[in-house]
Order: structure tokens, then sequence, then C-alpha cells
């Protein structure tokens, strides 16, 4: 049987550098340069974007580990010294993205500046940054979807070391990391698209963002062995689906409220130099 990719890129003395750090840095940067020209084209001074992330980056972490460490306290009670293992997975995204959210709407009051200029501009390296991040999880070997055979995957024409990092303890699974991020690279396009040509209000990519990522994710999660799980009413339901579908009806209501309300909202364009 073919061994599993090694999680670890690099072993330095007692200090182990884990791909799935170095992926998620990765995203990170990415997205940041893919700001950029898009911030200069809509006369936004990209040099905030760096005074956000220098807080935003660490607080989406510990918001996205507190997400994930509280709804497996079960686990994590009884193994406190596991919380801070972030290298071996266990960050939610959804955790992430409130944890990111809520500090860029402090950040713009503090700095006087528009909220929806800035996630709109961010939108597209978001979901992309999710893309790639999403090979972290491949490469520890989670996030993964139900039990499959061989000939499925292979089926699917996927690369072989694909199909063989989804072998888990003998066992073939869905590569779910992979349909996300291939959701999240083609919802990387269509934002591009639409924000070029459709006459978006200010607000409506980051909606739109927000609608297309939660669509994709509450059919994906359903295929998930992993999901984090919440008890209603006697019913044991996926988080990230509950979370999702309520993203999906808020943005669509957000979307509708704010156009009915406000008249005057300012065309996604109109800042553009």
């Amino acid at each position: 049987m073919t061994e599993p990719l090694n999680p670890i890129a690099l072993q330095i003395g007692g200090l182990a550098i884990h791909w799935y750090g170095i992926i998620i840095a990765s995203a990170v940067v990415i997205a940041f340069l893919l700001t950029i020209p898009e911030a200069k084209r809509q006369n936004f001074d990209y040099e905030k974007f760096i005074d956000l992330l220098i807080w935003a980056i660490p607080l989406a972490i510990i918001s996205a580990r507190i997400y994930y460490v509280a709804f497996e306290w079960s686990y994590y009670s009884q193994h406190p010294g596991d919380i801070i293992k972030i290298w071996e997975g266990g960050i939610a995204i959804y955790g992430a993205l409130i944890g990111a959210v809520v500090t860029a709407i402090i950040f713009t009051r503090i700095k006087k500046i528009s909220f929806w200029q800035i996630v709109d501009i961010a939108a597209p390296s978001l979901i992309i940054a999710q893309a790639i991040g999403r090979w972290g999880n491949f490469m520890n070997q989670e996030a993964y979807g139900e039990a499959v055979s061989r000939t499925y995957l292979e089926g699917l024409h996927l690369p072989t070391f694909i199909i063989n990092q989804m072998n888990i303890e003998g066992v073939y699974h869905h590569p779910t990391f992979l349909y996300e991020s291939l959701w999240s690279i083609v919802g990387f396009i269509v934002l591009l698209v639409i924000r070029r040509l459709l006459p978006l209000k200010s607000g409506e990519v980051f909606i739109s963002y927000v609608i297309w990522y939660s669509f994709g994710r509450f059919f994906i999660e359903g295929m998930r062995t992993d999901s984090l799980m919440l008890d209603i009413f006697g019913a044991d339901l996926r988080v990230s689906q509950v979370l999702a579908l309520l993203l999906v009806l808020g943005g669509i209501g957000l979307w509708v409220y704010r156009r009915l309300t406000n008249k005057n909202l300012p065309y996604y364009k109109d800042a553009e130099r």
C-alpha cells in the first residue's frame, strides 16, 4: 500500500514545519497580492489592507480554532493540551470568516473607511485563499468524505497522488477537500466576471461571495464524515450545513433589503478611477 504524503515539509531539530501551515500562509500572501490591482482601480489605499491583516490574521486563526474546539469540546475537555495544536488541522473556515469580518467591522469604524468597499475588494481574494487552503487539509488527510472505491476515484480522472492520499487506513474516500477547492475556484472566476460586467451595488460583491461559497458548502458538507455536529431538539445536524443555509438565506435577504431601503446605494464601479 502506498504511504500517505508526509504532512511535515521540513524538520529543523525539534521544530517541525508542516505543509498545512505553509499552504495557509501561501494562501494569505496570494490573497493579499490579488487585492492590490483592484484596490488601485477602486482608488483605495491598499496599504490599509496590510494594517487590517496585522489584526485580522491572528484573530481569524484564534476565532477559527475557538469555533472548532467549541463544537469538539467533548474531546478537547479531556485533552486540553491539544487545543493549541493548530498545525494538525482543526481550523474551521466559518470561524475564521466570523473573526475576520468582526475585525474588519471594528477596523473600518476606527479608520473611518467603508466596510463594504474593503470587503468587496477582498471577496475574490478570500474565496481563492479558501481554495488554496483546502490543500492543507489534503496534506493532513482530513476534510474527506464517505468511503468509495478506488475505481470510483479513477473514474473521476484524478491524479494518482490524490487517489493515493484519499486512502486512509486502507479505505478510499471522497476527496471533498478537492470538491470545495474547485467550487471556490469557480466562485473566484464568477466574482471577477460579475464585478466587471454586472451593475452591482456597494456590498454586493461580498454578499455574492457569501451566497456562492455557502451554497456549495451546504452540499459538500453533507458528504463529509468529520462534520462538526449540533444537537437541536434531539436531531443531530451538521453545524456547517445549518450555518451555510442561514448565510444563503441571510445573504439573499440582505441584498433585497439594502436595495429596497436605500435607493441611493452607490454602484461598485463608481469608486473606480
